[in-house]
């Protein structure tokens, strides 16, 4: 179910493809300056898709490969020495086929892509996917990022749906699952995004029995996202972790 959002265009000439959205996922469209304040607002402008609440001080959330921070951090150029890449098992020569099955806004995806994992990106919330997608568009313009993107294949897609549906033949190397921080992370920008995904999407409910699921279909390895200090998925300890100053990659082998 789409939760209350609001589709709104910030320039008349956006209205035709803000429409088109607003229809497909059965959403209201406001002009700019008709949109009701305090609810989240989808919107539309020359730079893409953003998502916020009208007249909320902080910035908007919006997917952004190319500038900003994540394109500064991309700029500089990553590698297999990234905790999440070893966490995935990415060496010299190793690239694993990876299904990212919550994939977000992407950033943690478009790294693995960036240093070679063909991705298979699966979204379940269609507002979420519009801004991902959007990012992944924008990125796509950008020769330095083209051969990234066209690794990602992104789906708007229940993992749990797909992974009970996988062929052997179709299985991944590698199954990574993020699912959303516990409310007590501290980070301004997580609260910012966090407060804005639970009003759109909820609550990861189902990360627990999510987890059980990715270990019967993973061909090498699942690999967990969580806060450093948070408790395993599922009170399930590890065979390792890659560790972080403030987050943790736990590490369960499948045993092929």
């Amino acid at each position: 179910m789409i939760p209350n959002v609001n589709v709104e265009a910030r320039d008349p000439a956006l209205i035709a493809p803000a429409r088109d959205l607003a229809t497909r996922l059965g959403l209201p469209l406001f002009a700019a300056d008709q949109s009701p304040p305090a609810e989240p607002v989808l919107s539309l402008d020359a730079q893409g898709w953003a998502l916020g609440v009208r007249g909320a001080r902080e910035n908007p959330v919006r997917v952004d490969f190319v500038g900003g921070t994540q394109g500064h951090r991309f700029r500089q150029g990553v590698g297999p020495r990234e905790p999440l890449a070893r966490a995935v098992g990415a060496r010299e020569g190793v690239r694993p086929t990876v299904l990212d099955a919550t994939a977000g806004l992407g950033r943690d995806a478009f790294l693995l892509a960036l240093i070679g994992c063909p991705v298979r990106a699966l979204e379940r919330s269609p507002i979420v996917y519009t801004l991902l997608a959007d990012g992944l568009a924008r990125a796509a313009r950008e020769a330095r990022l083209a051969s990234a993107v066209a690794r990602i294949g992104l789906e708007c897609a229940c993992a749990r749906a797909v992974l009970e549906s996988l062929l052997p033949a179709d299985r991944p190397d590698v199954i990574y699952l993020d699912p959303m921080f516990p409310e007590r992370e501290k980070s301004a920008l997580v609260k910012k995004e966090m407060r804005l995904f639970r009003a759109v999407v909820g609550e990861d409910d189902d990360a627990d029995s999510l987890l059980s699921l990715a270990l019967t279909r993973a061909r090498k390895r699942v690999v967990v996202k969580r806060p450093v200090h948070a408790p395993f998925l599922a009170g399930l300890p590890p065979h390792h972790a890659q560790t972080g100053p403030s987050i943790r990659f736990d590490v369960y082998l499948t045993g092929e």
